[in-house]
């Protein structure tokens, strides 16, 4: 089922906290501002059901949200260097919000806007999310028409789906920047979960946590997940890269396979897992590194490692590598990924 209530009002609309809820008792709740994802209920190894993602209590702690929790970013995921790029032969400059580069879409990003909800289908879940970014919206071309729809099924699955369209060449690069942690209701931080992630390869990041352009081997680095190990591995590393991210990480991973159990996050304790799959090219994994410690997330005073953050997407800042896979979005072209989260025990 899903269900609905007032979370709160923005310039005399209404904000809804929409609830889905399957049969086994698993909740996702989201807002239509933003497509924040404020709730992720879950039980653990003994059956207690309990919250595995950070949110906020008001919506007026949304509207600041420095962070990004839960919602929905774009046009473009991550930074672009300079805040500025070219797009057959024109240049644009888009909002500096990152000191001298465009981060997330810009101050009024994806993240910032009321979106149009709709239940598409109550008994199977399915709720979907639109706006029309207009030309100009943060310095992008075109008018951007995006649909962003969340499936919960009975088999605990969560299917985040993106669509877009331009009426102009533009670029688009959407992802989901929920904070997981699945100890439950935050009782422990993320630094003893274990991920698996299947990518032999990272970005290189700049001091400024810009791609390089370069990729780097993981092999004998604390960059290979590909056969497990603790976020706490690189958080206590010496490794220049873990340094440069504010001692964590916050790179781009590409995978090596996709929609086949590539990305596998544990925590011992509660017995919870969260498998991510899907078609996108690759994963930023960032532990939280630069989470102040000045807001109340879930009723609990925040802190670095608090959440850890899973977005699939397309190479960041790939409109300025040639190499990288490509962000553009041809006119009256339609772009679609699709990213599915599977909530379960370890073992299972």
């Amino acid at each position: 089922m899903i269900s609905k209530r007032l979370f709160g009002e923005l310039n005399f609309n209404s904000v809804y906290e929409y609830t889905l809820k399957n049969a086994n008792g698993v909740e996702v709740s989201c807002l239509n501002f933003g497509c924040a994802i404020t709730r992720i209920v879950t039980p653990d190894r003994w059956g207690i059901y309990e919250n595995i993602a950070l949110g906020f209590q008001d919506l007026a702690a949304y509207k600041t949200n420095p962070i990004f929790a839960g919602v929905v970013v774009g046009r473009v995921a991550g930074r672009i260097k300079g805040a500025q790029f070219e797009l057959e032969g024109k240049p644009y400059n888009l909002t500096c919000n990152d000191g001298e580069n465009h981060l997330h879409g810009g101050i009024k990003g994806f993240h910032k806007v009321l979106w149009n909800a709709e239940i598409i289908d109550q008994g199977n879940h399915i709720l979907q999310f639109s706006y029309s970014s207009l030309d100009g919206e943060e310095g992008y071309p075109g008018t951007l028409t995006t649909e962003v729809t969340y499936i919960l099924t009975d088999n605990n699955e969560l299917m985040v789906g993106y669509r877009g369209q331009s009426d102009k060449t533009t670029l688009f690069n959407p992802t989901n920047h929920t904070y997981f942690n699945l100890s439950g209701n935050l009782k422990r931080d993320i630094r003893e979960h274990n991920l698996e992630l299947k990518s032999s390869r990272f970005l290189e990041l700049t001091d400024g946590l810009l791609p390089t352009g370069r990729l780097l081997d993981v092999q004998g680095t604390v960059f290979d997940f590909r056969g497990g190990r603790k976020l706490m591995d690189g958080i206590a590393s010496g490794d220049a890269q873990n340094i440069i991210a504010g001692q964590g990480y916050d790179h781009a991973f590409v995978l090596d396979s996709h929609n086949s159990g590539e990305i596998v996050l544990q925590e011992q304790e509660s017995g919870r897992s969260l498998v991510v799959e899907t078609d996108a090219a690759a994963v930023v994994l960032y532990t939280g590194n630069q989470i102040p410690d000045n807001l109340d997330i879930c009723g609990k005073q925040s802190r670095r490692y608090l959440g850890l953050c899973l977005e699939t997407q397309i190479h960041p800042d790939s409109i300025h590598h040639p190499d990288f896979p490509s962000c553009i979005l041809g006119r009256d072209q339609i772009f679609f990924t699709k990213t599915k989260y599977t909530f379960g025990l370890s073992g299972d």
